[in-house]
């Protein structure tokens, strides 16, 4: 039986649309009558070559997929057209991504990219929003490994609260966020939770942090056999535990401002100074039983940024720059910056003046091999979409195999050059054939009170230098169930940190537009041939029902 949207127009007449069912667009057609062979029905074996051959998938991926999809079909000559038509748009069938852990995951830590939150216990803006527990449980669900606590002395110095210093932040007790980090860290992922402490304590509150952390987490705690590491485990190595970063005690700065929530924002983070010493006084001592459980250590620049890079200690350590420091650096010797993150771990936090709790551009950060770049998690921006692309990769475990390139470092000590111009590696090829669902998680006039959505989608490639690209389809007016069937073609010169932003809007020529959907995958790990590709609102929750059918085609030479 037919059905139809009907729209009141200015309350005088009716519009009346036909909704139609989805139906497979001509390339899937195609491919059916090419594996089908002409026939009705795609048998059990033509389905597995076009499982391997078209979709790219491992003989025994394919073996999985078809048990899952004949599970209920039994005693059936094959697929007819329209059942591989639903299997291609089923996103648990046919993801465009693998969902689960895939890299290797026993190099040592520095060969990783973390997923790392900035100020993990702010609810909002980073002035006065409050400070909760909540945020940090978000972070950790949605596999954020590094989570940064500010730690202060409260009002009566003798009890610790969790707060942006220097602002009008109401504070959350130290003990309620290590409790919720105990009982939210591995529910996502197994891999270790690094917690990054900005420490402004005396050494009397650092032993009663070295008390709580102990009592709180006990074995899930990770305690080198000594004070200094002269390489990080790897991130097997550390399952289900958790690690503290902070700097040794001694080399803590005497705070000479009182904590307090009434004093303005500094431009910049005094809590993240840690690469800048100033003219405070170091302390002498500070306590051992919180120096101990240091599992990975922080040092500062007090010696120059070039010279910290440059450091040819036997230990290994963590430094954190600004995203202003980064640039800098980036721009005067970033060939030294990637040799540092060959064997020590770099963290990159936003500039003091995000007070609205924005984020930077993470990809100069990932170019040079940062590994913990840290991000506001509680915002909704284009920013953080990329930054959640990212780490769609290796199942979302919040830890993704640096590209290998990053990692190499020549007889004569050279590594990679990130000011060199590169020639194109991979062409990918995106295939936009059609989408579906807004019917049925929207209302009829979500979009337009009048008439059907008028949707188009944009097509980017978020990368570094050149390979940032844009395209996007015609509009479709008037349609719930779009059919764009267009191709859009891209030369990348480093694929490996590129990820691809799908956003696909409703036209309105009076405005920019409603908002229809977006995801953001990485291109590394695409799956080639025709998938399933499932779509998030604005806030990073994927949708019920909206996806898109792609087709991902790519071709790349190795030895570039």
């Amino acid at each position: 039986m037919e059905s139809y949207n009907k729209y009141r127009v200015l309350g005088v007449f009716n519009r009346k649309f036909k909704i139609s069912e989805p139906h497979a667009p001509p390339e899937v057609t195609a491919a059916f009558k090419q594996y089908a062979e002409g026939a009705t029905h795609m048998r059990a074996e033509q389905l597995l070559k076009f499982l391997v051959d078209y979709q790219g998938c491992t003989a025994a991926h394919a073996e999985e997929i078809m048990a899952k999809l004949f599970l209920h079909r039994h005693n059936i000559i094959g697929l007819t057209l329209d059942h591989f038509f639903h299997f291609l748009f089923n996103s648990d069938l046919n993801a465009p991504i693998n969902s689960q852990v895939h890299h290797d995951m026993s190099a040592p830590m520095q060969h990783y990219f973390i997923y790392t939150g900035h100020n993990s216990y702010l609810i909002g803006n980073q002035l006065n929003s409050e400070c909760s527990e909540v945020p940090i449980i978000n972070a950790l669900e949605n596999g954020v490994r590094g989570i940064e606590l500010d730690l202060w002395p409260n009002s009566a110095k003798d009890n610790i609260h969790v707060y942006h210093g220097k602002t009008l932040t109401p504070p959350v007790p130290l003990l309620k966020c290590l409790e919720s980090i105990k009982k939210h860290a591995f529910i996502k992922s197994p891999y270790p939770v690094i917690i990054t402490l900005e420490d402004h304590l005396p050494p009397h509150l650092q032993a009663k942090v070295a008390e709580m952390v102990t009592h709180v987490f006990g074995d899930m705690l990770y305690c080198p056999d000594s004070e200094s590491l002269d390489a990080f485990p790897s991130p097997n190595d550390l399952k289900n535990k958790i690690i503290l970063s902070t700097k040794p005690p001694k080399e803590y700065h005497t705070a000479n401002d009182k904590p307090d929530h009434t004093s303005p924002l500094h431009e910049k983070y005094t809590s993240e100074s840690d690469d800048e010493v100033g003219e405070e006084k170091l302390r002498s001592s500070g306590a051992p039983e919180y120096k101990r459980l240091i599992g990975i250590r922080a040092g500062n620049a007090k010696k120059g940024l070039r010279q910290s890079l440059k450091d040819g200690s036997n230990n290994v350590s963590r430094l954190s720059l600004s995203e202003q420091r980064l640039e800098k650096a980036a721009d005067l010797y970033g060939t030294d910056v990637i040799r540092f993150t060959q064997r020590n771990i770099l963290r990159i936090y936003p500039k003091g003046m995000r007070v609205t709790s924005s984020n930077y551009k993470p990809m100069i950060g990932w170019m040079h091999g940062a590994q913990m770049v840290a991000f506001n998690m509680q915002g909704h921006g284009k920013l953080l979409q990329i930054m959640k692309g990212l780490f769609r990769s290796n199942g979302g475990c919040g830890y993704v195999k640096k590209p290998d390139f990053l990692m190499k470092k020549g007889v004569n000590n050279e590594v990679f050059d990130p000011k060199l111009t590169l020639p194109v590696k991979m062409i990918l090829k995106v295939s936009v054939y059609m989408g579906d669902g807004w019917r049925h998680d929207f209302s009829h006039t979500h979009f337009d009170a009048y008439s059907p959505p008028d949707f188009y989608t944009k097509v980017y490639i978020i990368g570094v230098g050149a390979d940032g690209a844009k395209e996007k389809t015609g509009i479709k007016k008037d349609e719930w169930i779009p059919y764009w069937n267009e191709e859009f073609v891209f030369g990348l010169r480093i694929p490996e940190l590129a990820v691809l932003r799908i956003e696909v809007r409703d036209h309105d020529t009076s405005e920019k537009g409603d908002f229809g959907g977006q995801t953001c995958l990485p291109v590394w790990e695409l799956r080639q041939g025709i998938r399933a590709v499932p779509l998030y609102d604005r806030k990073g929750l994927k949708y019920n029902s909206v996806k898109l059918l792609m087709r991902f085609h790519f071709h790349y030479d190795s030895s570039l």
